[in-house]
């Protein structure tokens, strides 16, 4: 299933000054996320511009782009690569995979907050969402900058909507 960019929008919240938690969402993601429950596999990729980042302050949006942090001159992109997920009755509740960010592959685990599907009447494809949650120290991937004024911890949420076209079913077929 291919992501839908309009409706997938990725957020971090990192603690600022050990008195507040900073928000902050990437407005451009890519991806596919493919579910088969008859081998019960997951797999998928997250794609996400770095360049993106919004926090609703231009002046830390610039900040976060520059080579003390995201630095989206050499590094554009952060992706997740899902390559193992567990299955509880059909749908997922983890997934297993690799966070690339800053050029470090490091192993994380994404859990499944919530997974639903659905055609509703008038809907000629599937439709699926899901967020998805992980928490990771930035350190890991060599972003040291400000180290004691902003948190180790980021904790990253993934909210996602997936399409995949289909041709109109008979109604006694039943939703995967």
């Amino acid at each position: 299933m291919a992501i839908d960019p309009g409706h997938t929008f990725p957020t971090f919240e990192v603690g600022h000054l050990g008195i507040a938690t900073q928000r902050g969402r990437f407005n451009r993601t890519a991806g596919t996320i493919t579910l088969d429950r008859t081998t019960g596999s997951v797999s998928g990729d997250i794609k996400i511009d770095a360049r993106s980042v919004d926090t609703g302050n231009d002046v830390l949006d610039t900040l976060l782009r520059g080579r003390y942090y995201f630095n989206v001159d050499d590094y554009p992109e952060i992706w997740f690569r899902i390559t193992n997920g567990t299955l509880v009755e059909g749908k997922p509740s983890s997934l297993d995979g690799q966070l690339h960010f800053l050029g470090v592959l490091k192993p994380v685990q994404l859990k499944v907050l919530n997974y639903k599907c659905t055609r509703l009447p008038s809907l000629v494809s599937l439709r699926c969402g899901v967020d998805l949650t992980t928490t990771f120290r930035r350190s890991d991937f060599g972003m040291m900058t400000m180290l004691g004024f902003v948190s180790d911890d980021v904790t990253m949420n993934i909210q996602a909507e997936a399409e995949r076209p289909q041709t109109p079913r008979s109604p006694e077929t039943k939703d995967p």
